[in-house]
């Protein structure tokens, strides 16, 4: 577990499928970071059963301090080991935890983790160029935009430019 002010990155547990489960199936909150399609409920079973198996992949639910229901999700994936580098991956699922600091405080902390635990180099991620809300909260974490994919994403019927950001760590030490 990984404590903030705020919240707690803790690991999923299987009563969190649900949860995760109506987040997917949500249109709006799945185009934050994904065109929408639809999933079933064999497809998700199989994903979380798997999820926390991928050794290149670290999963991290985010929770309220105190309040065992989770609210988002994080994931260091794709991690290279000689690269030193993950991607991360970020869910806030219900509008009425966003803009209330959880995704910096679990971004913080995740970089921090993969930096100081995991010895990664790198914590990069991309978000959608018209989510301002979502990059002001990863540069209020500590990432910095590093580039733009123009026309990368097709959403909700029009092309979106995703931006490419990224921490390091600090290798002066």
């Amino acid at each position: 577990m990984l404590k903030g002010q705020k919240i707690v990155l803790t690991e999923l547990r299987h009563e969190d499928s649900e949860t995760l489960f109506g987040w997917i199936n949500d249109p709006e909150t799945v185009r934050f970071n994904a065109p929408f399609i639809p999933v079933h409920a064999p497809n998700h079973s199989a994903w979380f059963e798997a999820i926390t198996r991928d050794d290149r992949r670290i999963v991290f639910a985010i929770r309220m301090i105190g309040d065992p229901a989770i609210i988002g999700l994080l994931q260091l994936a794709d991690m290279h080991p000689v690269h030193r580098s993950a991607e991360l991956i970020i869910r806030i699922g219900e509008e009425f935890n966003r803009g209330r600091g959880a995704g910096s405080e679990a971004v913080r902390l995740a970089t921090n983790f993969a930096f100081n635990d995991r010895n990664l180099q790198r914590v990069w991620l991309r978000v959608f160029a018209d989510n301002a809300r979502a990059i002001r909260a990863y540069e209020k974490a500590g990432l910095q935009v590093e580039g733009r994919l123009r026309r990368a994403c097709f959403i909700d019927g029009k092309w979106v430019d995703e931006i490419v950001m990224a921490a390091l760590a600090d290798i002066s030490q």
